[in-house]
C-alpha cells in the first residue's frame, strides 16, 4: 500500500492555523519565505559566520516509518548489541559491575522518588529533602569530612569542582595530579581549568611499587605557586599507594584533594583522617548499573571552614515552628540561586534519585556488608593476579604496592589492546587499556591493562581468563 507524505499546508487549515503554521515547518516553500523575511537569500547567508568546516550540513533523515516499521528497525539495531552479562567480565575503573540487591529498585522505582524532581526551594517535599540528608551523612561518614553536598552529576566533574575549589581558597597557578590518572579524569580536568591561569604537572610514579614520587612533591611544593594537589585511592593502576598519609605533611598549608572508590572506604582509614582537604569520587556502583557509561552520580565532601566553596546545594536538618525535626536547602552556592559572579559552579541539579540510590545500597548491604564484599573482591583479585602471573608474556600484577579489587597488567607480547581484542573474541572482557588515546598523548609506560574482579566472577570464569590469556598470548607470538 502507497504511504502518502503528511500534508502540511491541509493540517494547519483544518487545525483552525490559518496561513501560520504551529511548529517549525520543513516545507520548501516555508523555508523561503522566512529566510526573505529574515533578510537572506539561502541557509548558508543565515550560517555565513561559521566557517564551512564545521558545518554539518543538512541532516538526510528520510522518508518517516510506521510504528511497527520502528519497532522492527530497533530491535534490529538492539540484536547487534553484545552485554557483557554474555562474557566472563573483568572490567573495571571507576565504573564497577556489581549485583544490586532487589530492594534497590523496588525503592527507586516508587512514585514518589521516581518522578520526583529535584527540590528547588526549602520547604520543597520533606521526604526527598531527607533522603538527600541521609545521602550526605552517609558520604561523611565514608570519608571522615565535616559535610557533603547533595551530589554532582559524576566523579569525574567532582574533582572539577575540587580544583576550583583549591583555586578559591589558596593562590597559585600550579595543580598537581598523579601521572597514573586516568587519562578520561585528566581531560575532564583540564577542561574545567579552562579559562583560568592553570598549569598541571603529573607527579611521576614508581616503576616498581606504582605510587607517589613523595620527593618530587617535596621538590614542586618548595618551588611554590601549587594551589592544590590531586590523589586518588586507589590509585590509576587499581594499587593502594601507602605514602598517601604522607602528602599533607609535604602540603602544608596547600589543600589536598583525593578521588577515592566508596566500597575501598568502607575497609580504609577515610581520607580526611589523613588530611584530605576536599574527598570526590564516583558513586555509581553503588546501586546503579553501567548502562552504557551512565547515569553517574558524583559525591563531593569537604571541611566545614570551605563549605561556603562548595558546588551544588547542601540540605540540613532544623526544627521547625513546633519544635518537630525538619529538612531544608541549607545552602544553595549555584547560580540559578545567588548572583553568578558570587556562584560556585554552574551546575544546575543535582543526581537526587541515584543519591537515593546510593543510600539504599550502602544500607541494605550494610556496613558489615560492604566490608565482606570488599574482602571477596580482593580475595578473587588474589587469585586472578597468581593465575595471570603465571603465563608467559604477562605481568601481573605490573606493580608492586598492595591492592583490593583492581590491579595492573603488563602485556609485554604484542599490544594491550590487541591483547584485550583476542580476549574479547573468546568470550573475556579482560579490563580497560591505559594508554591516553588522545593525539600527543602517551600514558603510564608499557602496554597496560587494568583489570578487576566483580561480584560475577568465580573460579570457573577465572580459569577461562587465564585459559583466553594464554592464547592471547600465543596468537601474539606466532604475529610476531
Amino acid at each position: 500500500m502507497r504511504r502518502h507524505r503528511f500534508n502540511r499546508r491541509v493540517t494547519r487549515h483544518a487545525l483552525g492555523g490559518g496561513d501560520t503554521p504551529r511548529w517549525i515547518p520543513d516545507d520548501v516553500d516555508v523555508e523561503r519565505e522566512l529566510l526573505t523575511k529574515a533578510g537572506f537569500h539561502s541557509f548558508d547567508d543565515l550560517f555565513a559566520d561559521i566557517p564551512r568546516n564545521l558545518r554539518m550540513g543538512r541532516m538526510r533523515v528520510g522518508t518517516g516509518l510506521t510504528e511497527q516499521e520502528v519497532v522492527r528497525t530497533i530491535d534490529q539495531i538492539l540484536d547487534r548489541n553484545k552485554p557483557y552479562s554474555k562474557f566472563a567480565s573483568f572490567l573495571g575503573g571507576r565504573m564497577p559491575i556489581r549485583y544490586l540487591p532487589a530492594a534497590v529498585d523496588a525503592i527507586l522505582s516508587r512514585s514518589e522518588f521516581y518522578s520526583s524532581y529535584t527540590p528547588y526551594q526549602p520547604e520543597a517535599s520533606q521526604g526527598m529533602l531527607q533522603a538527600l540528608f541521609e545521602y550526605q551523612s552517609l558520604v561523611v561518614e565514608l570519608t571522615g569530612l565535616d559535610a557533603a553536598d547533595a551530589s554532582l552529576y559524576d566523579g569525574s566533574s567532582a574533582a572539577g569542582e575540587a580544583l576550583l575549589l583549591c583555586r578559591r581558597i589558596h593562590s597559585g597557578d600550579r595543580f598537581l595530579i598523579p601521572a597514573s590518572l586516568p587519562w578520561e579524569e585528566k581531560s575532564v580536568l583540564e577542561n574545567y581549568a579552562a579559562g583560568h591561569p592553570v598549569r598541571f604537572e603529573e607527579i611521576p610514579y614508581d616503576r616498581t611499587t606504582g605510587s607517589l614520587d613523595l620527593a618530587w612533591v617535596r621538590r614542586a611544593v618548595a618551588d611554590g605557586d601549587v594551589f592544590g594537589a590531586l590523589v586518588d585511592l586507589p590509585n590509576g593502576f587499581g594499587h593502594l599507594d601507602e605514602g598517601l598519609p604522607e602528602i599533607k605533611g609535604i602540603l602544608g598549608s596547600v589543600p589536598l584533594v583525593a578521588v577515592a572508590d566508596p566500597l575501598a572506604l568502607s575497609v580504609l582509614e577515610p581520607p580526611g583522617a589523613w588530611g584530605a582537604d576536599v574527598v570526590v569520587g564516583e558513586g555509581q556502583g553503588f546501586g546503579q548499573p553501567p548502562s552504557f557509561g551512565g547515569p553517574l552520580v558524583g559525591f563531593f565532601a569537604c571541611r566545614r571552614e570551605h563549605v561556603r566553596f562548595a558546588p551544588g546545594r547542601i540540605v540540613g536538618a532544623t526544627l521547625d515552628a513546633e519544635g518537630r525535626r525538619a529538612f531544608t536547602l541549607t545552602l544553595q552556592t549555584r547560580e540559578q540561586h545567588i548572583r553568578r559572579s558570587r556562584a560556585t559552579s554552574n551546575i544546575c541539579t543535582n543526581q537526587s534519585l541515584l543519591a537515593l540510590a546510593f543510600v539504599v545500597y550502602a544500607t541494605t548491604v550494610g556496613p558489615s556488608g560492604l566490608a565482606a564484599l570488599q574482602a571477596a573482591l580482593a580475595e578473587k583479585a588474589r587469585a586472578l593476579a597468581a593465575g595471570l602471573g603465571g603465563i608467559e608474556g604477562l605481568r601481573a600484577p605490573r606493580f608492586s604496592a598492595s591492592f583490593l579489587s583492581e590491579f595492573t597488567v603488563e602485556v609485554e607480547r604484542g599490544s594491550a589492546r590487541e591483547f584485550l581484542d583476542r580476549l574479547r573474541s573468546r568470550k573475556v572482557l579482560g579490563g580497560h587499556p591505559l594508554a591516553d588515546p588522545r593525539p600527543g598523548r602517551s600514558g603510564p609506560d608499557g602496554e597496560l591493562v587494568l583489570t578487576a574482579t566483580t561480584e560475577f566472577v568465580g573460579p570457573k570464569e577465572i580459569l577461562k581468563f587465564e585459559s583466553a590469556a594464554r592464547q592471547a598470548i600465543g596468537s601474539a607470538r606466532r604475529d610476531a
